[in-house]
């Protein structure tokens, strides 16, 4: 049996998610599909990142086990041929036995995209948040960098069926920043583990601190607050992308 890593892109628009659900599209659900036709058997895929129904990757990682002797690139061809054009696998490679997308993931990057501009092409309106109200842009990118550092993102997190758990939900942010690329205001973070909607919870606290409703000493209470407070709102996932996965270099 072989291990298979893949790196791939998509475009979230029409899935309900990365994770298969019953009778809908998702991410997992149309890679197993597809890999069941190529290996003439069921294939588990699994992903370094659940992304919520309408978010995007630029660089997806997943890992899955294969009989068929198949050649990496011959695996990619095949694989894109069968696959919708809103996803596309960029890499194909051979990966040790015990190799898992989540557990050995070092890093993970995000990136979130408002357009400010008063008209939203529509050919960006799929994958921005638009908003074009005023904004005090400088405020939001002074305050986004004391989210660094090892944080409780409890009250950053959706409720999720892991909840029961009791699992911690102290995360580590390596870096938080807001760049400006002409209309495009970009959120980019990078840490070592993400909560559900955290990202996009951050980027809806940081939306209501530019309107003037969020203070500093307001977001560092949030960070550690105690359970059951929400920060809000969530913003739109249609501007979140994955941007790519983190992974120790061989043999090291």
């Amino acid at each position: 049996m072989r291990r298979i890593k893949i790196t791939l892109c998509y475009d979230g628009t029409d899935y309900y998610g990365w994770q298969i659900q019953p009778e809908l599209p998702t991410i997992q659900g149309t890679l197993e599909r597809v890999l069941a036709e190529i290996e003439g058997a069921p294939v588990a895929v699994t992903g370094a990142g659940r992304t919520d129904a309408g978010v995007h990757a630029l660089a997806q990682v997943a890992a899955f086990s294969l009989r068929n002797p198949i050649p990496p690139d011959n695996l990619r061809r095949a694989m894109n041929r069968l696959l919708p054009p809103s996803i596309r696998v960029l890499a194909v490679e051979e990966a040790a036995p015990e190799f898992h997308p989540i557990r050995h993931a070092l890093a993970k990057t995000y990136e979130y995209r408002i357009w400010r501009g008063e008209i939203c092409s529509p050919f960006e309106r799929r994958y921005v948040h638009h908003y074009p109200y005023p904004l005090d842009v400088a405020r939001m990118a002074a305050l986004a960098p004391l989210v660094e550092g090892e944080h409780d993102f409890g009250a950053f997190a959706a409720s999720d069926k892991s909840d029961a758990l009791g699992l911690s939900k102290v995360r580590t942010i390596y870096m938080s920043r807001f760049l400006e690329e002409g209309e495009r205001l970009i959120y980019r973070v990078r840490g070592n583990g993400f909560l559900k909607h955290m990202v996009r919870n951050l980027v809806g606290t940081f939306l209501e601190a530019g309107k003037g409703n969020v203070e500093e000493a307001r977001l560092r209470w949030l960070l550690g607050a105690p359970a059951g407070v929400k920060a809000g709102p969530t913003a739109p996932a249609g501007g979140l992308f994955l941007v790519g996965v983190e992974y120790p270099e061989p043999g090291t």
